[in-house]
């Protein structure tokens, strides 16, 4: 066996020249039929890659922009908000205050007029009540002088009596 593997570690001419010959063969049957085919199959698959490529680069970008409109709509939209909300509060508060007067005001006219009703009141029963004296007075003054006293008279001391008591 030894002799068998010196053998095949000797060169031989004629084997070399075939082995080239077939290496020859191959190379110009993948150059005709396979090399072509497989580099212009790279070269597409290579275009095609760099135009995933230069696609996913500008969908980011897209993206990217999107995001940045959509966070300043958002910042628009909470500052818009928060100046509803501003004004809805100073909107109420304005309503509030002018309930608040508008009440107080009804409050002090119905005070004044319960008031001037009160003073009308008092002033109707002062009157009534000089009325009621003043009857009670003439009667009473008739029976003690109407022996004494005409009508002329009476009427005289009456008039008198009733200016006496609005004085008091």
């Amino acid at each position: 066996m030894i002799v068998l593997a010196a053998d095949l570690l000797a060169p031989d001419f004629g084997l070399i020249i075939w082995i080239a010959i077939t290496f020859g063969l191959l190379l110009f049957v993948l150059t005709k039929f396979a090399w072509k085919p497989i580099t212009s199959a790279l070269s597409e698959r290579e275009t095609t890659i760099h135009e995933s490529l230069a696609q996913a680069e500008k969908a980011l970008a897209e993206a990217k922009q999107l995001q940045a409109d959509n966070s300043k709509a958002r910042r628009d939209a909470e500052a818009q908000a928060q100046s509803i909300i501003r004004e809805a509060r100073e909107e109420a508060e304005r309503v509030r205050t002018e309930e608040v007067d508008k009440t107080r005001s009804q409050i002090k006219q119905l005070q004044d007029q319960a008031q001037a009703e009160i003073a009308r009141e008092k002033d109707s029963a002062l009157s009534s009540l000089r009325q009621e004296v003043a009857d009670l007075a003439i009667r009473a003054a008739e029976k003690i002088l109407r022996e004494n006293l005409d009508a002329d008279r009476q009427k005289k001391i009456v008039d008198n009596f009733l200016g006496d008591l609005t004085k008091n």
